[in-house]
């Protein structure tokens, strides 16, 4: 037992790890990353993103998430980069972020009493390796009243939201369950960076 202990305090305190370049201005993926107890610092990708409506979902969030890393790995200095995009999808059809109210309401009409997917791509890559992956998480919607629609419109949050809502905030009231990372559906997929991270930086910040 007092081996085992002092091995656990000696990995405890190791060098601090080196933070991860995100590259990316959410407050959501900034949030999560703080909530893993993720060291990371934040660059904006000089990444400009296409939707067309008729793209393959899962390639569509692979893309811009690789694009936005290699955008900023350059100014990396060695550190890994991370880059994260996610959209929301039914029936193959691409939910991004609304332009205005009109679209959101449009997008939460066809979104109520159905499961949708929250597909995301997950870029972390170095100077040596590159690993490109996505996961998926499936949200329900209860049905929804017009005054459903109207108080979650009214409140603002479908602003800068794939999908028209946050289901970290009042969009929580809409969904009536989830089936896989929750967090994932926030803005990043974090069992899947956990996993790469425990894989590629076995201890460096805490997994694995």
């Amino acid at each position: 037992m007092g081996r085992d202990l002092a091995r656990a305090q000696a990995l405890v305190s190791s060098p601090p790890a080196p933070p991860l370049l995100l590259a990316s201005t959410s407050p959501q993926r900034r949030a999560i990353l703080q909530q893993l107890g993720i060291p990371f610092d934040v660059v904006a990708p000089a990444y400009e993103e296409l939707d067309p409506p008729d793209a393959d979902p899962v390639e569509l969030v692979r893309e811009h998430a690789r694009g936005k890393a290699r955008s900023v790995a350059d100014g990396a200095r060695d550190r890994p980069v991370l880059g994260v995009d996610t959209t929301v999808v039914l029936d193959g059809a691409l939910y991004a972020k609304p332009a205005d109210a009109a679209e959101a309401e449009a997008m939460l009409e066809q979104l109520a009493g159905r499961t949708h997917a929250v597909v995301s791509g997950l870029c972390l890559l170095t100077p040596a390796w590159e690993e490109l992956h996505d996961a998926t998480t499936y949200v329900t919607f209860r049905a929804l009243t017009p005054r459903d629609l109207a108080r979650h419109l009214a409140g603002g949050e479908w602003e800068g939201r794939a999908g028209g809502y946050a289901i970290q905030g009042v969009g929580a009231s809409l969904v009536e369950r989830i089936e896989g990372d929750y967090l994932n559906v926030v803005g990043l997929p974090a069992a899947l960076l956990v996993r790469l991270l425990a894989e590629r930086f076995a201890g460096t910040y805490g997994f694995g």
